[in-house]
């Protein structure tokens, strides 16, 4: 009688695991819009290029499962529900997003691609989870740093940090509030960004046109 229990068991487990599907979930980016020409008084700014190199992070955020908090110190990660990339990942890709969509830039590219750019963006991704306490909310924390490439020079540094409120159940409503999140925390940032690679970067040039956008 024991033993064909245990048989049993054994053909409802494969069974068991297979309900189980794992889903991904990825980040969607506000459409890009024509880049405008900058220009000044004295005849066309030329845009600075920058590149944003990959983004560090803790030792937790380093894979796709979708992150928890759950008061001061529980923290713990969903198992069948997964990012389509690590968040690192996620977040760097948006943040070059977000810079190319401003249209300041002659280009933004990854800083591991050959060639050199006049800027650099450097960050860490602190925190990109769920937080379960009186509501349900997501929080998205980064720090970013921004750098003239040939002299090393720090233009700017900025710490963000923002929670937005889930607005209805499921994962659905969990990533959209982190898409929310992250989009308004971005923009926020590329818009820092800008004005201070603006006023450090390349001087006009009167004799051509600026170049086209990447």
């Amino acid at each position: 009688m024991m033993c064909r229990r245990f048989f049993m068991l054994a053909l409802l487990l494969p069974t068991a695991c297979a309900m189980h599907k794992i889903q991904y979930y990825e980040m969607s980016v506000p459409a890009t819009p024509s880049s405008p020409n900058a220009t000044a008084t004295n005849g066309v700014a030329q845009r600075p290029s920058i590149a944003v190199e990959r983004f560090s992070t803790v030792q937790a955020l380093q894979d796709s499962r979708i992150r928890y908090r759950k008061g001061p110190n529980e923290v713990g990660t969903y198992e069948y529900h997964r990012w389509s990339d690590p968040p690192a990942v996620l977040v760097r890709e948006a943040l070059a997003h977000a810079l190319q969509a401003s249209g300041s830039y002659s280009s933004v590219t990854d800083a591991r691609s050959t060639g050199s750019s006049d800027f650099v963006v450097r960050g860490k991704l602190i925190e990109f989870s769920e937080l379960d306490s009186t509501g349900i909310q997501t929080r998205v924390s980064l720090d970013l740093s921004v750098y003239e490439q040939k002299s090393g020079h720090l233009v700017w540094t900025g710490t963000l940090s923002q929670d937005e409120p889930v607005n209805g159940k499921g994962f659905d409503a969990i990533v959209q509030s982190m898409e929310r999140n992250l989009n308004s925390l971005l923009a926020q940032a590329a818009s820092g960004i800008r004005l201070a690679t603006k006023n450090n970067g390349p001087p006009a040039d009167s004799g051509s046109a600026a170049p086209a956008l990447n």
